[in-house]
């Protein structure tokens, strides 16, 4: 889940299969209920496949998305970019040393979390570049980039061109947040 929306449908969902959900936050959800059958976990996978959401069980690959998640929030919904380095701020919102995160993080989605982290904060650019509301001296600064050239280097390597030529294209390739 990337967004208040996404929370709003599962937990709509929930409720329609008769669970109580007890907190339904971005890629987490916690039941009341706490052995589920494996009749209930298939309903509530289907439902949820519905919708494009999928049902984690695997602790590695719940502690993946919660990297996902804490970086998604971190990129997209919070006020504050980030001011300390990244693994620092994962390991701690997390609760685990960053070397795990890092290598389970890798070995499930064959990149690294820095590889990820840019790529969402290139998403991010280039939706605040369609908006077309904001310099792009502002966005480097909002993003917390230490120059424009900074990232508009990074912006071309990404996406192969540069922001400028990007926004003049009017360009609308945009990836949802859990496609980047």
């Amino acid at each position: 889940m990337v967004c208040n929306r996404c929370k709003m449908v599962v937990k709509a969902e929930l409720e329609k299969l008769g669970f109580n959900p007890i907190s339904v936050q971005l890629g987490e959800v916690k039941i009341e209920q706490e052995n589920l059958s494996e009749e209930k976990k298939e309903g509530l996978k289907l439902a949820l496949n519905k919708f494009g959401f999928e049902l984690l069980t695997e602790k590695k690959e719940q502690l993946v998305e919660q990297v996902k998640t804490a970086i998604i929030e971190l990129v997209h919904y919070s006020k504050e970019m980030l001011k300390l380095n990244l693994s620092h701020y994962l390991s701690e919102k997390l609760g685990v040393e960053y070397a795990s995160l890092s290598a389970t993080f890798s070995e499930h989605e064959h990149q690294t979390i820095e590889k990820y982290f840019i790529a969402q904060k290139i998403e991010k650019v280039k939706e605040l570049l369609t908006y077309g509301e904001k310099s792009l001296s502002e966005i480097a600064y909002e993003l917390n980039y230490s120059s424009v050239a900074h990232l508009s280097n990074q912006f071309k390597k990404v996406i192969g061109e540069t922001p400028t030529a990007y926004k003049l294209s009017k360009n609308t390739n945009r990836k949802t947040l859990n496609e980047v």
